[in-house]
């Protein structure tokens, strides 16, 4: 009897045990699952992140100015372009002829009056003709003058005329760029004249005037008078280099052919 009391007692003594440690491991358990990080949400993030969005890369320079080219209608646009790269081509050219002909007139004179005072004309002739520029050209016309024994008068009637002839080479070719200032707005507008009509027989072949057809047809249109415009403003900021250029050098030969005058004059009473 006293070994089954024991028996008993030790088994109680075990189920109170285990009692008290299940409620430990339950409590150990929901702390480890509550410490889990949550995977779940970390997955949706990743796959919305990766999700590609689609937009379309924005236009470079380059490319809205070939698009709006191409959407202005290749024929008055092509005619725009071809008188933009010509005026541009003859106003290059100009620019270079002036810059070569611009001269140091001021070095030459004195040069001149050097060789003029050792009594040396041959010598001032041969410095004219080595150096570049109307302005010793002019000079070069009067020094023969001058050593063939002809009088101030008509030396300074040849430094007149040359003068002129001259100032006439300077001014070549800028009245063609005048002419492609003019022409390409003329063929812009004409352009969108034609751009118009085409937009009005879309309207009506449509039957209806739908904004889209409108808005259409008036941007294609008015493209071309947009082009023309730029065209003629680049061309005719090359124009007013060119003409300040030429006034810049037909003042010098002016003012070097009085001071030449002068020099021959101090020498001859000599």
């Amino acid at each position: 009897m006293v070994a089954g009391f024991l028996t008993f007692g030790i088994s109680n003594l075990v189920v109170a045990q285990e009692e008290q440690q299940a409620p430990e491991a339950t409590e150990q358990v929901v702390s480890e699952e509550a410490t889990q990080p949550e995977v779940a949400p970390a997955v949706e993030e990743e796959v919305v992140e990766a999700a590609p969005v689609s937009e379309e890369a924005p236009l470079t320079f380059r490319e809205s100015i070939k698009k709006q080219f191409i959407d202005g209608g290749p024929g008055f646009m092509g005619i725009v372009l071809v008188i933009l790269l010509l005026g541009m081509a003859i106003s290059i050219e100009r620019i270079i002829y002036l810059t070569m002909a611009d001269a140091n007139s001021e070095k030459l004179l004195k040069g001149i009056e050097a060789k003029m005072q050792a009594g040396d004309i041959e010598g001032a002739k041969q410095l004219c003709k080595d150096t570049r520029g109307p302005v010793a050209s002019i000079f070069t016309q009067g020094l023969i003058r001058y050593q063939d024994g002809q009088s101030l008068e008509d030396v300074e009637k040849s430094l007149v005329s040359y003068g002129a002839v001259s100032a006439g080479k300077l001014e070549s070719g800028l009245s063609w760029v005048g002419l492609c200032i003019s022409l390409a707005p003329m063929f812009g507008f004409m352009g969108t004249v034609i751009g118009m009509i085409q937009a009005f027989d879309d309207i009506a072949a449509a039957g209806d005037m739908s904004p889209t057809i409108v808005a259409s047809g008036m941007k294609v249109a008015l493209l071309t008078t947009v082009f023309g415009l730029i065209a003629a403003i680049i061309l005719q900021v090359f124009f007013n280099l060119i003409a300040s250029k030429i006034e810049s050098i037909t003042s010098d030969m002016e003012n070097a052919s009085i001071s030449f005058m002068d020099i021959l004059v101090k020498y001859n009473k000599k």
